[in-house]
């Protein structure tokens, strides 16, 4: 015998959420003859998907143009730098030896290690772009270092949607291209990487 349920929430990226008494599970469906059933995944449960709320922008929002100032900014520590690489398994005295750095580099001190950069770069723009409205990060086309980093050095980013289009192969997504673009309290250039993301439309209750 099949419970009593009702639907409180529906997505076509992530299935249907059930209510059964004061039970939510997500599910696939089952359609029998004109009645739709759930096929649930015993012990998941789930919040209905309306309660969580986003802050980054839907497919439809990300026109091409689009320049977005993202409000965070960092200060990049020693501690960031040493965890960041050592953390990573990269050896390289250029991010670790601060004597090799200050006698042996025309730099005269560590180096930021330049994926800590891209990290930072990327994870800056995210409450202002995707954050609950990305399915996920296709890859990047170019990523380029003009100028390098050092501890204490702050960062500031900002993102310009260079491509957007709509996908003909997953319904209701799109794949846009971001142009992320980091700067040092000099105000000058010091990361520029070009990435897509597959991005949801936005829902018809949102």
């Amino acid at each position: 015998m099949i419970r009593p349920f009702r639907i409180v929430a529906f997505s076509p990226h992530f299935g249907l959420a059930w209510q059964f008494g004061s039970q939510t599970v997500r599910s696939a469906l089952v359609m029998v003859g004109a009645t739709v059933l759930p096929t649930l995944a015993p012990g998941i449960s789930v919040r209905a998907m309306n309660e969580r709320p986003v802050s980054g922008k839907w497919l439809e929002e990300l026109h091409e143009g689009l320049v977005i100032h993202h409000v965070i900014r960092r200060t990049i520590t020693e501690a960031d730098n040493v965890g960041f690489t050592t953390m990573t398994m990269n050896p390289a005295w250029l991010h670790l030896d601060a004597d090799y750095c200050e006698n042996e580099t025309e730099f005269g001190q560590p180096l930021v290690n330049s994926l800590l950069t891209l990290s930072l770069v990327v994870g800056i723009s995210v409450h202002e772009t995707t954050l609950g409205t990305t399915v996920a990060n296709l890859g990047f086309e170019e990523t380029v270092f003009p100028a390098p980093l050092f501890h204490g050095d702050t960062i500031r980013v900002e993102t310009e949607v260079l491509k957007r289009r709509a996908s003909q192969s997953r319904l209701g997504q799109g794949v846009v291209t971001f142009e992320h673009r980091a700067y040092n309290q000099r105000d000058l250039l010091v990361c520029r990487s070009v990435r897509n993301a597959l991005m949801l439309a936005k829902p018809a209750d949102a």
